[in-house]
């Protein structure tokens, strides 16, 4: 029940991402939501998970380990927003998808639980159908959407992701140490003042005053919404479930938000996408079968 809570909620995101970034430079959009998110998750870690902060405290080097990945959150997002922008919510969670093969990769070179679970038959059959799936949705994916350029933007989407595959294995590792509350809480704190950073030495930070108080409040909400889904819920299946398996569920996510983008944006699919998600909805249920309740 958790997993399909969390695909719903990640296929909300991604329309709200798109709309967002047409409305905010990516520096300005990615600092207030980040710094929004991580206060408001540091301020929930103050009552509820004051023993976390305390190993922080203890071990020095964890701080290390967050500062690290939060620049690599940072790059990440600033590719993955310039990317979305250019393209649509559709395009954005299926390069989510396409970049499944990557992670999965990698996590096992580096983790032998995750060489296990990627021995198994039915991961293997389920993973082929989901590429296959993606590749359909990819190919008759509707181009004219976007004002900008939906090549550039597939190569910025593109490097999010391989940025993100070698983000998640280093969440594994610090998974062991901390709450996911906690990584989720320091990481996103330090990616917006990255990010503050960038807008004022770039002079950006001058455009939130001519943007309308109600889009603030809503990029500040929005901001908090995907730390919860985005960050904490996934962190949580991470640590609980594995990269992989975590991956795999990524595959669900671009049916979910074709659904949200069309009533939303307007984002339409069209007979032969509806086939590419059925085939990837096919292929979830295989690769997971042995490893999760879907």
């Amino acid at each position: 029940m958790f997993n399909i809570l969390y695909v719903i909620l990640i296929g909300l995101g991604f329309p709200i991402m798109r709309f967002m970034s047409v409305r905010f430079e990516t520096v300005n959009n990615n600092a207030v939501r980040f710094l929004a998110g991580g206060i408001f998750f540091i301020l929930i870690c103050c009552f509820k998970y004051r023993n976390e902060l305390l190993k922080i405290r203890n071990k020095p080097i964890l701080i290390l380990k967050l500062l690290v990945l939060s620049f690599f959150m940072t790059g990440n997002m600033y590719f993955f927003i310039n990317g979305i922008k250019e393209t649509s919510a559709l395009a954005g969670s299926i390069f989510g998808v396409l970049g499944m093969p990557v992670a999965i990769i990698m996590a096992s070179i580096f983790f032998k639980d995750e060489r296990d679970r990627v021995k198994q038959r039915n991961f293997y059959l389920g993973s082929i159908l989901t590429i296959l799936g993606s590749l359909i949705f990819v190919f008759y994916a509707q181009r004219g959407g976007g004002n900008g350029n939906f090549l550039i933007g597939s190569l910025f989407l593109g490097i999010a992701i391989f940025i993100q595959s070698i983000q998640n294995l280093i969440v594994k590792h610090i998974a062991k140490e901390l709450h996911p509350i906690v990584i989720s809480a320091f990481i996103a704190t330090f990616s917006g003042i990255n990010y503050f950073i960038l807008a004022f030495k770039t002079g950006k930070i001058s455009e939130l005053l001519e943007v309308d108080k109600i889009l603030i409040i809503g990029l500040i909400l929005a901001g908090i919404y995907g730390l919860v889904t985005g960050m904490l819920m996934a962190f949580q299946i991470m640590q609980k479930q594995g990269v992989s398996v975590f991956n795999v569920l990524q595959l669900s996510i671009p049916l979910a938000t074709s659904v949200i983008g069309y009533l939303t944006l307007g984002e339409k699919i069209n007979f032969h996408q509806g086939i590419g998600a059925a085939i990837i909805l096919l292929g979830c249920i295989f690769a997971l079968k042995k490893h999760t309740k879907v």
